[in-house]
């Protein structure tokens, strides 16, 4: 088990936990290639229907790249970028659950998640442009498209620090709680997402973010939509509907 992460994987549900409450839980170079490959393991396995990250301790989610490497120049903006792909390209869906605020290139973590749950009193800020450098390519289109143009200017060119109402304006968080209610929130939203049919959700997902990206096939959300129609799982729902009880979906 890494010293920086945990990654737990019960029933449905997978959970990847960042592991540095000391540093804000930033991510060092060494982390990225090993957390890339703990979500590649999460999608290999057929029974995980729904994800979880979030981080430990009360400070922060994620402060994004260690910046002693950043200074160092040992910190590689690719290996961060494809982390945050590979999150975002996951075939299940992700909860981002925040147990503090989120900086840097954290956010961009938070952005390529599904959902995000927030805390009262959590905080959002990026710093490039107090230190003189310039963010991802990949980070700032993310943030456009999650956030708006004006937005993403606040962050990035004014390094305007959001509050936790500001973050729910702008529809970065789905859900607001109060820190004592942020796992209940969070095992209720994975819970209900595990219990849906998985080759729908799946398919609905790519269907999504193909949208967002505008590379959206008409022919091949058609094919994905015969195929929902043909499956199993769609048989056991009309089925289950006709019993009057929950249906047991078997992702085929």
């Amino acid at each position: 088990m890494s010293e920086t992460f945990i990654t737990d994987f019960t029933g449905r549900r997978a959970t990847l936990v960042l592991k540095r409450p000391e540093r804000r839980n930033a991510l060092r170079q060494a982390d990225l290639a090993p957390l890339t490959a703990a979500l590649e393991a999460a999608a290999a396995r057929p029974e995980i229907r729904v994800l979880v990250l979030t981080g430990t301790g009360d400070k922060a989610f994620c402060a994004g790249a260690d910046l002693d490497e950043v200074a160092r120049g040992e910190f590689k903006q690719a290996a961060l970028d494809r982390l945050a792909q590979t999150l975002e390209d996951l075939p299940v869906p992700t909860i981002c659950a925040f147990n503090g605020g989120v900086f840097g290139g954290g956010l961009d973590l938070a952005m390529a998640c599904d959902f995000r749950v927030g805390i009262r009193g959590m905080r959002c800020a990026v710093p490039p442009a107090k230190l003189g450098i310039h963010y991802s390519l990949a980070g700032m289109t993310r943030a456009v498209h999650r956030l708006g143009l004006g937005a993403a200017k606040r962050l990035f060119l004014a390094a305007e620090t959001f509050d936790d109402e500001t973050l729910l304006k702008l529809q970065f968080l789905d859900y607001l709680v109060a820190r004592e209610a942020l796992s209940e929130t969070v095992d209720r939203l994975a819970d209900d997402i595990a219990a849906l049919a998985p080759l729908a959700v799946r398919a609905m997902k790519r269907t999504l973010n193909a949208i967002a990206r505008g590379e959206a096939d008409p022919a091949a959300v058609r094919a994905e939509i015969e195929r929902c129609w043909r499956s199993a799982d769609f048989r056991e729902a009309l089925k289950a509907r006709a019993e009057g009880r929950a249906p047991v979906f078997e992702a085929r």
